[in-house]
This record gives structure tokens, C-alpha cells and sequence, in this order.
């Protein structure tokens, strides 16, 4: 994990949320009630990791339930022992360079017509005017990939830097001086969707265009867009996905920047 995100961005990664991470406010989180991974219930993002002053090891956390929440929507877990599962199930995509030759892919009428047919809009979006509990949000759903779809790069990220001491912290907020950072998002608003599964993944995978384009700030911040996943059930819906999913969706079709929709 810390190889990925020190060499390419940040991950996409499944925890068991509970009333202690809902009621969150700051520090280290230390989870001492033991989880299994069939508990499973909530993604996020992973963009650093770090050790603090009293030496505890830490990752950071970015959640996707507003800035009000946590540390500025962020949250210190502590690392190397699979708290709420933490360390059991990531996922990630790496950017190909596809601009620098402004090489591009134009659907087909037969593309164009499975787009259409992919629109989901008969889903239900149950209003919830309080923020619901992630215990009872159901944001995580088992996945539909087959083995064979589930496959390295050729070249993992641990590979590249074999043997190579790793930075004590890394943190993408601010490498080098600058933010690396899409925008932090709120599956809570304007009403309850429990799209965990897109929102983890549409915003590490921004993160990563980001830092292959080489662009800082929020100026410049690229936003890939969850509503589309959910609308066109690229991985799941309001009532729950799978990133794994949403990565082999980001792959066949495509998602567009929220400036395109």
C-alpha cells in the first residue's frame, strides 16, 4: 500500500465503519473491538501515511462524507495492523497516457446505444434528511468480477522501487510543497446514497490524472463524476457497490469530468 501510493497516488480501500468512526473527531483512530473482513461495509481513499510524534503509525484517510466531518474530512487510522480491516481489501487503476499524443477513443453507434441502454434512471433515491449512520447505509456490495479480470499491471508499483528505502511519511495534500488533491466530496447531500464504491474510486482515480498531468490547486482540479456511476450502474447504486466494479466500468466505459454532465 505504501509503495502504490508513494509511487502512483493514492488507493481506493474497504473498512468497517461503526458509531466510533461516525462519531470521529480528530487523533489517531484506534479501533479496539475487532472486525472481520466480512464486515466490510464502507470505501475510501488512502492518500499518505505517516508516523506521529509518539511514534504511532498512521495512514490518512480521506472519507467521503464532507469536510465537516473528521479532521477537515480526513481521518489519522492507525497503520499496520488491519484496523477496521484497513489493510484487507484496496484496489486502484493507473492512468495511461493517452494526451501527451492527444490519442482518443470515439464511440461507436453500437457503444453509443449500450451507453443508452445503460442508464439506470429507475433508481430510487430514498431522501434521508439526517445523516445516516454508516452501520446502516449498506455502501458495499459483493462483487460481480470474474478471477480472471482481477489482474496486476505488468509492472507492480513494489517491483519499481524493490530495495528502496520508503519515506517515512508521504502525503499527497502536500508533496513537494503542493496539493495534489481532487476536491473532497459529500455522499450525504443533497439527500442520503450510499456510493461509497464511486466516490472512493472516482476520487483517487482523479487524484491519479492529477498527478500524471502534473496539476496542483484546486484551481485546476479535476473531478470525476460519481453521479455518473450511479446513474448508468457502472458498479453499483445508492443502495450499495463495489470498486472492483467501478474500475473494470472505468475501463470499458469511460467516465466524464462533472464540468461534462
Amino acid at each position: 500500500m505504501m509503495q502504490e501510493i508513494y509511487q502512483r497516488g493514492p488507493i481506493a480501500c474497504g473498512i468497517v465503519a461503526n458509531q466510533a468512526l461516525l462519531d470521529y473527531k480528530g487523533g489517531i483512530f484506534h479501533w479496539t473491538g475487532g472486525t472481520t473482513p466480512d464486515q466490510i461495509d464502507h470505501d475510501i481513499s488512502v492518500v499518505g501515511y505517516g508516523v506521529d510524534s509518539a511514534g504511532t503509525k498512521f495512514w490518512t484517510v480521506r472519507n467521503s462524507w464532507g469536510s465537516a466531518w473528521g479532521e477537515d474530512g480526513f481521518i489519522r487510522l492507525v497503520r499496520g495492523i488491519n484496523n477496521i480491516q484497513i489493510e484487507h481489501d484496496c484496489a486502484w487503476a493507473t492512468p495511461v497516457d493517452t494526451w501527451t499524443n492527444d490519442k482518443r477513443h470515439h464511440l461507436t453507434e453500437a457503444e453509443k446505444l449500450d451507453t443508452r441502454k445503460g442508464y439506470a434512471d429507475d433508481h430510487e433515491i430514498k431522501a434521508n434528511e439526517k445523516f445516516m449512520a454508516p452501520e446502516n447505509s449498506k455502501c458495499r456490495k459483493p462483487t460481480t468480477m470474474k478471477e480472471e479480470d482481477m489482474k496486476f499491471e505488468d509492472v507492480p508499483s513494489w517491483e519499481l522501487l524493490k530495495g528502496t528505502a520508503m519515506p517515512e511519511s508521504m502525503d499527497w495534500r502536500n508533496h513537494g510543497g503542493q496539493n495534489w488533491l481532487s476536491w473532497n466530496k459529500n455522499q450525504h447531500i443533497p439527500q442520503y446514497c450510499g456510493s461509497c464504491w464511486a466516490q472512493a474510486t472516482t476520487s483517487s482515480l482523479a487524484d491519479r490524472y492529477q498527478i500524471s498531468l502534473g496539476l496542483t490547486g484546486s484551481a485546476s482540479s479535476i473531478g470525476l463524476n460519481a453521479q455518473y456511476m450511479v446513474n448508468h450502474n457502472y458498479g453499483g447504486t445508492c443502495e450499495g457497490g463495489e470498486p472492483l466494479d467501478a474500475w473494470k466500468a472505468f475501463n470499458e466505459h469511460g467516465v466524464p469530468d462533472n464540468s461534462c454532465t
